[in-house]
């Protein structure tokens, strides 16, 4: 294919080929932007969750997700320069679910980048995760584009001091979607000093990207799709002209834009979310440019599941969400608009039945 591909042509062909979901396709780089004109792709996995029962013995389901994601993105051709995973690899942070994890993934034939989730953490407070993954916050550079990951799933010292003789009670804690017990996640005072010493050394004119696994915004508190300290790490960056920000963690497709950031939420390989704004009839904070994704059907384990793969414009990516069971999604960022836009259900006209959340 060209370098010269339209952007409406390259989401096309795109579509076609994720449609073929187990046959090889084939990826066209996009200029991002950096002062070299470096072309690039990575491809994002996130939220497997898998569940150790006994022994040798997981959650099957969980299992197949992130094996079916492996095997995909093996069929990706060019290769992307890289693979990000957006966390909560584990279901209860256990070694066994840990190292079955990585034995899962070892069959990728790409490099990973690791972001830590919550369900990753709590039990050892990410001791094994340093010893076998990756660090829990950290920085690197590549084809003239800064990535920071950040550990954004931290929490209060008093909650913590309150279960530190009851690891696994702490895990099961943090491990509940809606729990009245458990504790605002945020990137910390220590964490935001580095990641501003991190910045000092980086141009404004550098496009950066930010990988976390829980929203650096606000979207529904109750069930901790929340980042507490999130403006703090927005401020860290406003200075930025082309910011990026990935996250995983709430396991459907949200996207919006505060100020010079765009947000783009990944999918989970293991399960879908609904939306607050639906299932609890409360409103939540995501901004009105969001249109969500088509509702999931509860009673099929894979709708609404998926991986992603990025192309980076400009400083900006666009988006392609593989929903395996549901209607294909991208979305790309509209200059002129000055935000994300969905491609085929920005306009509410266009959208189909099951977009309507009551």
């Amino acid at each position: 294919m060209s370098d010269k591909i339209s952007r409406r042509t390259f989401l096309k062909a795109a579509g076609a080929a994720m449609a073929t979901a187990a046959t090889p396709f084939s990826l066209v780089e996009v200029v991002f932007g950096a002062a070299k004109g470096e072309r690039f792709t990575f491809a994002y996995l996130s939220d497997s969750h898998l569940q150790q029962i006994k022994g040798t013995k997981f959650v099957a389901n969980f299992d197949k997700g992130l094996t079916r994601a492996v095997a995909e993105l093996n069929f990706m051709d060019p290769k992307p320069d890289f693979v990000v995973y957006g966390g909560d690899l584990a279901q209860l942070g256990k070694r066994e679910e840990i190292d079955h994890g990585l034995e899962l993934m070892s069959k990728l034939n790409h490099p990973v980048k690791w972001v830590i989730g919550e369900h990753d953490y709590y039990l050892d407070l990410g001791e094994y995760w340093q010893q076998k993954v990756s660090p829990l916050h950290y920085s690197f550079d590549h084809k003239g584009v800064h990535f920071v990951v950040l550990n954004s799933i931290l929490t209060f010292e008093d909650w913590m001091k309150k279960w530190a003789s009851d690891p696994m009670g702490r895990m099961l804690q943090m491990a509940r979607l809606d729990n009245p017990q458990g504790s605002p996640f945020m990137v910390g005072d220590e964490q935001l000093r580095w990641l501003r010493r991190d910045l000092e050394k980086v141009k404004s004119d550098t496009p950066v990207v930010v990988l976390s696994h829980s929203p650096l915004y606000k979207i529904f508190k109750p069930w901790n799709f929340w980042t507490e300290d999130a403006e703090k790490v927005q401020e860290a960056l406003k200075r930025f002209k082309k910011v990026t920000v990935l996250h995983g963690h709430v396991h459907q497709v949200l996207y919006n834009q505060i100020g010079n950031i765009t947000f783009y939420a990944m999918m989970s390989t293991a399960w879908p979310w609904p939306y607050p704004v639906s299932y609890t009839q409360k409103p939540n904070a995501v901004p009105k440019l969001t249109i969500f994704m088509n509702r999931q059907d509860p009673h099929n384990e894979r709708d609404g599941t998926g991986w992603g793969w990025l192309d980076l414009e400009s400083g900006r990516a666009g988006v392609h969400h593989e929903l395996w069971e549901n209607t294909a999604r991208r979305i790309i960022y509209d200059a002129k608009l000055g935000k994300p836009v969905d491609t085929v259900y920005q306009d509410p006209k266009k959208r189909i039945p099951p977009q309507t959340h009551y």
